[in-house]
């Protein structure tokens, strides 16, 4: 019987102000604690308003980012807003050209639309973005990275001493918390075959959706009929296939954003990857179900002691306790939890493995992420 809970970090505790300290403490030795400083770079954040651009600024706070000055960056109709950040008012800037005039790095999350408009004009006037949309993702010469998996990358990219910007991609939030466990597995084992079903929050969709969420799990328990704005059909006490564009092929654009991005992340065209990604009434964390089939033998006390070790991983595999990770356990955490570990009986030769993940996809799967590029960055 395995029963491991927290790996080589800390444990989760409950509360805010737990949480903070255990990832503080964490990372204490391999994150820049600075916060406000003369010399540090200008940061924008794009999008300043949604659900990804209020992360941005809780993760800067949290992880003490260095930062000389923000730009706080919307559309027109935010304009003119006051917001607090760290004892200081800012008002809300309507988004332009000119706003990007000695900024250091851009952080965006304003759609694609917008990054493909304007991360290009922040990168001529000197800025280094850090975009959350898909607009660059797949752009062959847009590194598209998750710091603990490739940092590599971007290796070529730094302030200090640069010329001109440059933009750097954040993988999709379901690629992100998918590739955070499976990755050290991969360096071990070489996976030849991924199948990846999600279960996405409604956090993926947006502040909206999770305002829809629970307007419409209140309007069932009352007996009225849902509202259904964001998505076209009842979302509270049910599932439905991802609400992204379905395909030719029959699969939809979030699925095909697992297969495309995991090959470029891991620098390798012949990996096969298929997913189903469906939307589940959870909050703000998505959880995935993974099987790997490996070139190499891995047995699954080895890949369970593989993901102990792991940068960004915790472990949550209690079997006695059928205790395993939950969307609950990882909201408003940093790293992405793992369990179900276990042997693919129909693979002969301990050549697959299943395994659950769970991962914020606010935080890691998003605005942690981003701000990890920034890090490397300094």
């Amino acid at each position: 019987m395995h029963a491991v809970v927290s790996g080589h970090r800390l444990p989760y505790i409950s509360g805010r102000t737990g949480n903070l300290t255990a990832r503080r403490s964490k990372r204490a030795n391999t994150t820049v604690r600075m916060a406000f400083r003369e010399d540090g770079p200008t940061v924008a954040v794009v999008g300043v308003t949604g659900a990804v651009g209020q992360e941005f600024l809780q993760v800067l706070s949290d992880r003490d980012f260095p930062y000389r000055s923000i730009r706080m960056l919307a559309s027109r109709r935010s304009a003119g807003r006051h917001l607090s950040f760290e004892n200081r008012e800012y008002t809300i800037e309507e988004l332009s050209p000119e706003s990007f005039d000695g900024v250091d790095v851009a952080l965006f999350s304003a759609g694609g639309s917008v990054s493909r408009e304007f991360g290009p004009v922040a990168a001529e006037r000197g800025a280094v973005v850090v975009d959350n949309s898909s607009a660059f993702r797949m752009d062959p010469g847009v590194p598209l990275v998750i710091p603990e998996v490739n940092p590599d990358a971007m290796k070529h990219i730094r302030l200090e001493g640069r010329s001109k910007g440059a933009i750097i991609a954040n993988p999709n939030c379901s690629t992100i918390i998918c590739l955070m466990a499976a990755t050290p597995l991969h360096r071990r084992a070489k996976v030849v075959r991924m199948v990846v079903s999600t279960y996405q929050a409604a956090s993926g969709a947006g502040a909206a959706a999770m305002e829809e969420l629970e307007l419409q799990t209140r309007e069932v328990l009352d007996g009225k009929r849902p509202t259904c704005k964001i998505f076209k059909q009842q979302y509270a006490f049910n599932l439905f296939s991802h609400n992204a564009p379905v395909l030719s092929n029959g699969y939809n654009e979030e699925e095909m954003k697992l297969v495309k991005e995991t090959r470029k992340i891991w620098n390798d065209e012949d990996v096969k990857v298929t997913a189903t990604c469906i939307r589940v009434p959870v909050m703000r964390a998505h959880a995935e179900s993974v099987n790997l089939q490996f070139e190499n033998p891995l047995d699954e006390d080895t890949a369970r002691e593989i993901l102990k070790g792991a940068p960004g991983v915790v472990v949550i595999d209690d079997r006695g306790a059928n205790r395993f990770p939950t969307p609950l356990e990882v909201s408003n955490k940093d790293d992405v939890a793992v369990g179900r570990v276990r042997q693919d009986v129909s693979q002969d030769g301990n050549h697959g493995l299943d395994i659950f993940v769970c991962g914020d996809q606010i935080r890691k799967g998003a605005a942690l992420n981003a701000v990890q590029i920034a890090e490397m960055l300094l």
